[in-house]
């Protein structure tokens, strides 16, 4: 019996498999099992935000499209090209872990990582710019500055591709920038103010939802614009693009996290033909958070975008 026992202390382990698992491949179906269970309950996650736009969108679709045009189309689609490379290059990283290739996992890896930062990098970025020019829907989060101050900007009709002027170079009607307790700030109603002329003068068109024409206006049905009415409705738009976008960011700081454990294991050569399953699942996670933001990018920075066209 003792020898018996001994020998069992040398029962040959394949690299790679847990004591928990019979063999490799039962390892794998269980991993690749918890890995789709946990991405079903991301889509849900996601599912619920993306619902809410959805409704909030059709109630109010002209706020939507207004705050939509103040986000730079050009730096969402850069992060888009971003993104999608990163996808190739993290595919790429599985194929090579399958041939136990070590220097292009790191490689990969490492690229995959850049392009990540790159991602977060142009976040920031988009961001930073919400913060100076009062977009940022929770009050006391926007940049300060008061009235007397040198550093109040006429910035009013500002868009994206445009830098703020001096009050000498300032358009007809536009307002300085002055916020001192950091409130969000909303100058732009030429273009709800446009429609609701239309509208008042077709009765019959359709250049305002029924449910607009009652929330816009000082009082139902007068079609005359409350400009606090529309502004918090365009509030709403930037609740839920910062809501989304900075979950969406933050699964992407967690991604980084898989990144930097996955740029250990690889330099050790830890991953071959035989082991590639943490590569393989890694990979699964940052291509639902690409595929994310494949959804994210036209919903909130493209729908609308015909506006701008209208010349106002």
């Amino acid at each position: 019996m003792s020898a018996h026992s001994h020998s069992d202390k040398f029962v040959y382990h394949e690299p790679g498999l847990q004591h928990q698992f019979d063999d490799m491949g039962q390892q794998e179906e269980s991993v690749s099992l918890g890995m789709w269970l946990f991405l079903a309950q991301e889509i849900m996650f996601f599912g619920g935000l993306f619902t809410a736009y959805l409704v909030m969108r059709s109630k109010y679709p002209l706020a939507f499209a207004s705050g939509s045009n103040h986000l730079d189309a050009f730096l969402g689609g850069a992060n888009t090209l971003v993104l999608i490379v990163s996808s190739l290059t993290m595919a790429l990283t599985v194929y090579y872990a399958q041939k136990g290739n070590r220097n292009m996992q790191v490689g990969l890896i490492v690229l995959t990582m850049l392009f990540g930062l790159t991602f977060l990098g142009i976040k920031a970025y988009e961001y930073t710019d919400k913060y100076n020019h009062g977009l940022v829907p929770m009050a006391g989060l926007n940049r300060r500055v008061k009235a007397d101050s040198p550093a109040s900007e006429h910035v009013g009709l500002v868009l994206p591709g445009e830098t703020a002027v001096s009050a000498s170079e300032a358009k007809p009607g536009a307002e300085p920038y002055v916020n001192p307790h950091g409130e969000f700030q909303w100058r732009e109603y030429e273009l709800v103010q446009h429609m609701m002329d239309k509208q008042r003068a077709e009765p019959n068109g359709h250049y305002l939802t029924l449910n607009e024409q009652l929330t816009y206006s000082t009082s139902p049905g007068s079609l005359v614009l409350d400009k606090d009415k529309f502004r918090d409705k365009v509030r709403i738009f930037f609740y839920i693009y910062f809501v989304m976008t900075g979950l969406h960011a933050l699964h992407m700081i967690i991604g980084l996290g898989i990144m930097t454990w996955l740029l250990w294991m690889a330099f050790k050569g830890t991953f071959n033909a035989e082991y590639f399953s943490p590569v393989e699942m890694s990979g699964l996670y940052w291509h639902f958070v690409d595929i994310v933001w494949i959804f994210l990018f036209p919903l909130l920075y493209l729908l609308g975008r015909h506006y701008e066209h209208l010349g106002l």
